[in-house]
């Protein structure tokens, strides 16, 4: 046995969303996490589509504005392609094969579920264990996405000065945070439904966890940025500005009244139909808890008026990740705090250090 070992790199947790970069970077002591550093930084308006990326140098510039924000001496990354750009499917494999042998079962069986040409895939599994009521075979996770949604989040990251080590997928990312978040939960999630949503700025996505693991995932267009827009269309605002104002206030009086509150109550029928959707094709039953992520979960009221919703009525919480942890002396709790929720993703990423 080697006296010294070599230690893994630190693996920075970039999430690349529709309106800003997301930085992460976590150590760990004595089984404690510990935020050693984090940024958040816009992206322009038109450099990331519904989770596209369209410019990618845009996106690397507001990666290296993150890196420098953040203060990290870290190279390498984990960021994470959207689920709406991956195939993941659960399939059962003799368990008396060895990892060759499973890996070329894999690619013969993946051309019946990935509808592009395996030269343009990349392609990656996980064995989950034994499969229920066949103990000769185990469950595989296989996991598809095509090489230019992969490529051109690692040519961001290297454009600005990054290694991309690991690629992920944004729900198992957010599975992996999710980790986090049970701890404060009844049980600490143990045979529990939770519905986490995640309200970005044009997505949301309802993520259904069943005794701390992913069983349903559905994305739908909607988001915070509707409500920016309407700042803007209300108030003669640039989005921008129409941004700064929803974050920072100093709106007129009738804001709330008749902007914010219509947007919230649209919010919350966005809710309703995604878990409806998960109720109609579903075997878990009802919903524990409500999780909220994303930007728009830290609307004032925004879990009391889903969890007070009849058709709901299911307790709510809002998501922070980093609420056991420890920070570095250079992070603003507080701050850390109120973006909390919108760096689900990214702690998922970050979380991959420890592997």
């Amino acid at each position: 046995m080697p006296l010294f070992t070599k230690k893994s790199p630190t693996l920075l947790g970039i999430d690349i969303s529709s309106t800003a970069v997301k930085l992460i970077e976590l150590r760990k002591t004595d089984k404690k996490y510990c935020v050693e550093s984090y940024a958040v930084e816009p992206l322009p308006a038109s450099a990331v589509v519904e989770k596209n990326i369209s410019d990618v140098e845009a996106v690397s510039e507001s990666i290296r504005r993150a890196v420098k924000r953040s203060g990290t001496k870290a190279k390498h990354a984990a960021v994470a392609v959207p689920g709406s750009a991956s195939i993941s499917k659960v399939i059962s494999m003799p368990a008396d094969v060895n990892d060759s042998e499973m890996q070329a079962n894999i690619e013969l069986q993946a051309d019946q579920y990935v509808p592009y040409p395996l030269d343009e895939v990349a392609l990656d599994f996980e064995v989950l264990g034994p499969t229920e009521g066949n103990p000769d075979n185990v469950d595989v996770l296989l996991v598809a996405c095509r090489d230019e949604n992969v490529d051109i989040r690692r040519d961001a990251l290297e454009s600005a000065g990054l290694t991309a080590k690991v690629v992920d997928v944004e729900s198992y990312a957010m599975e992996n945070a999710f980790s986090l978040i049970a701890e404060q939960l009844p049980k600490q999630g143990a045979d529990q439904t939770v519905a986490v949503i995640d309200i970005g700025a044009t997505v949301t996505t309802l993520n259904i966890m069943h005794d701390n693991a992913i069983v349903y995932t559905r994305e739908q267009v909607f988001g915070g940025r509707q409500l920016t827009e309407e700042i803007m269309r209300r108030y003669g605002l640039s989005y921008e500005e129409a941004g700064i104002a929803k974050r920072q206030g100093g709106l007129p009086d009738n804001y709330e009244l008749e902007v914010l509150e219509p947007f919230k109550e649209t919010l919350v029928q966005q809710v309703v139909r995604s878990l409806q959707f998960f109720f109609a094709n579903n075997q878990h039953g009802n919903v524990d808890h409500i999780v909220l992520a994303g930007g728009s979960a830290t609307i004032p009221g925004i879990s009391e008026l889903i969890e007070s919703t009849p058709s709901i009525a299911t307790e709510t919480s809002i998501a922070n990740p980093f609420a056991s942890m420890l920070l570095a002396k250079k992070i603003k709790p507080q701050i850390l705090a109120n973006d909390a929720p919108s760096l689900m993703v990214a702690c998922g990423l970050a979380l991959r250090s420890f592997d």
